[in-house]
């Protein structure tokens, strides 16, 4: 799901990965709202909030909408040096850095209690950081072709293959449509599952809900290894047996 890249990756991989972390995305999306107000998942909002609280001269507030964005980008900057920096040794575990700092930052959110007069402000900034992480990290994986927290686009995209169903009779083009179609409704259906099974899971523990997602990400980490690590003693039994005999 996360270990393979660019021309190492099918179409399968893509629909694991979307279907997984697109949930992810929806629950760290309403547990961001009904705790702290805050959109979690993407920036458009943020600029909108920004050009409102200007037009009101809450100056302050405006600058808060700029401090969201600016972790956003800040997660994304992080995922992606931290790719670049561990794919020159061991290019598989690459991901592993990501997601462990989002695990990190979504278990943090979750049990972090302390009374302050900024804490909804500091902990909403870093859910934005782990979802720049988790987008940045998915874009890199697939090619672009896998965005787990943007919906606009993913409806656009849509709408568009679903009128060259009309028009494309070719069997390759109808099939890559359908393959495509298929993908973003998997995501856009996971993220609406994950904000509605997060709601109905926040009217009883709170902001621990986001353990779910850290929960989600390890089962997909530790799966993601144990996989590679059969492929490696199948691979080795394969050359073992493949050596001609008396050969040390």
């Amino acid at each position: 799901m996360f270990r393979h890249r660019d021309k190492g990756r099918n179409y399968i991989h893509n629909v694991q990965l979307a279907a997984l972390l697109s949930i992810v995305a929806g629950v760290v999306n309403i547990v961001g709202v009904l705790s702290f107000k805050t959109l979690t998942t993407n920036v458009t909002g943020h600029f909108a909030f920004f050009s409102e609280e200007l037009y009101l001269n809450h100056y302050l507030f405006a600058m808060l909408s700029i401090l969201y964005v600016i972790s956003f980008l800040l997660g994304a900057f992080i995922a992606n040096t931290a790719m670049e920096l561990t794919s020159r040794g061991r290019a598989h575990f690459s991901y592993s850095v990501p997601i462990a700092i989002e695990i990190i930052l979504l278990a943090f959110v979750s049990l972090f209690n302390f009374p302050g007069t900024n804490t909804a402000v500091w902990l909403s900034c870093m859910l934005l950081l782990a979802m720049g992480l988790q987008n940045a990290l998915v874009t890199r994986i697939s090619g672009s072709v896998v965005r787990t927290t943007h919906l606009t686009g993913l409806f656009t995209d849509l709408g568009i293959e679903l009128s060259q169903v009309i028009f494309y009779k070719k069997t390759n083009e109808r099939k890559r449509l359908r393959r495509g179609i298929l993908l973003k409704i998997i995501i856009i259906g996971g993220f609406f599952l994950g904000g509605i099974m997060g709601a109905f899971i926040y009217s009883w523990f709170d902001r621990k809900t986001l353990l779910l997602p850290v929960i989600l990400l390890l089962i997909a980490l530790c799966y993601d290894r144990l996989l590679l690590g059969f492929y490696r003693l199948k691979r080795r039994q394969q050359d073992h047996a493949g050596k001609p005999v008396g050969s040390s």
